[in-house]
């Protein structure tokens, strides 16, 4: 009987994470489903958006998750960032953003500016304000400033206002998955919550 038990308990604790792992989510509890599908710029790889702002709390704590889980993306996925300037006061950091991207600096600089905005406390909220903090990091001040009034940065921010106005994104962060669907933090319960439904929605899109 003891050895039953044991077998019992044995086989309960090898199924609990495919349990886990076959998990549903439901349309319009956990995530919501677009009425109209939007294009997609990744062919034929799903892609995943992630709208944020350097300035969002909430936004610096989903890094370390989002960070961890990108690395465990199948091959058929293509994770995007996307600076959402919900409030027109974003616009300065969806401009930094992709100033940053088109000098190369995108990557070296994304963690730098969350930590001086929400551990080092400074207040950087403006071009100017910016250029100098990110001149004390390497990154040269006049071409930051001309790339920032460029025409192509201009353009990569309207691309981001209006990707955020389709998908009908009204907080950050949240993720977009394949065109089709929305994920909020309320929605999945928590950071981690997001990923797990993002993760859910990817296997439903690669059906």
């Amino acid at each position: 009987m003891k050895s039953f038990i044991q077998n019992r308990l044995l086989w309960i604790l090898l199924l609990l994470p495919l349990l886990s792992q076959a998990k549903d989510y439901d349309e319009g509890i956990e995530y919501t489903q677009l009425e109209k599908a939007i294009s997609t710029q990744t062919g034929d790889k799903i892609e995943v958006l992630e709208f944020f702002w350097y300035g969002c709390p909430h936004c610096f704590a989903f890094e370390p998750t989002i960070k961890k889980w990108k690395k465990t993306l199948p091959a058929n996925v293509k994770f995007i960032r996307v600076p959402s300037p919900i409030n027109p006061s974003w616009m300065v950091h969806t401009k930094a953003y992709y100033t940053l991207q088109i000098m190369g600096e995108g990557d070296k600089q994304h963690d730098a500016i969350f930590q001086a905005l929400h551990i080092d406390k400074k207040k950087i909220y403006s071009k100017e304000a910016i250029a100098d903090f990110l001149a004390t990091r390497g990154v040269n001040k006049g071409k930051f400033l001309a790339n920032f009034d460029s025409f192509a940065v201009e353009m990569r921010a309207r691309q981001a206002l209006q990707l955020g106005q389709q998908y009908n994104i009204n907080g950050v962060p949240a993720l977009a998955v394949n065109g089709k669907y929305t994920i909020s933090g309320t929605q999945a319960g928590s950071h981690q919550g997001m990923v797990d439904v993002a993760d859910f929605l990817i296997k439903k899109e690669s059906k």
